[in-house]
């Protein structure tokens, strides 16, 4: 697949044994709409969402992995890098 700007793409390996041995099956990929310049990011101390700074963009895009859906995009002042 392509990359597109501004897209997170989650990819679901819960399944991966079975997928590997079942020709007609394959991984399930949920893609996300965030925002352009997508960069750095990390897990929050849960597990469940995933944090990703939108640098030139001045956002924090924030995925609830869990739903599979983008759960917040937070404008910030400064331009965003986690770490």
């Amino acid at each position: 697949t392509r990359r597109k700007p501004g897209r997170i793409m989650l990819i679901d390996y819960s399944d991966l044994g079975r997928s590997l041995t079942d020709a007609g099956r394959s991984l399930k990929v949920t893609v996300i709409g965030a925002a352009k310049f997508l960069h750095d990011g990390g897990w929050d101390s849960t597990k469940r969402y995933f944090l990703v700074a939108a640098n030139q963009s001045h956002k924090i895009a924030v995925v609830d992995s869990k739903e599979g859906k983008l759960a917040a995009l937070i404008d910030v002042d400064k331009i965003p890098h986690p770490g």
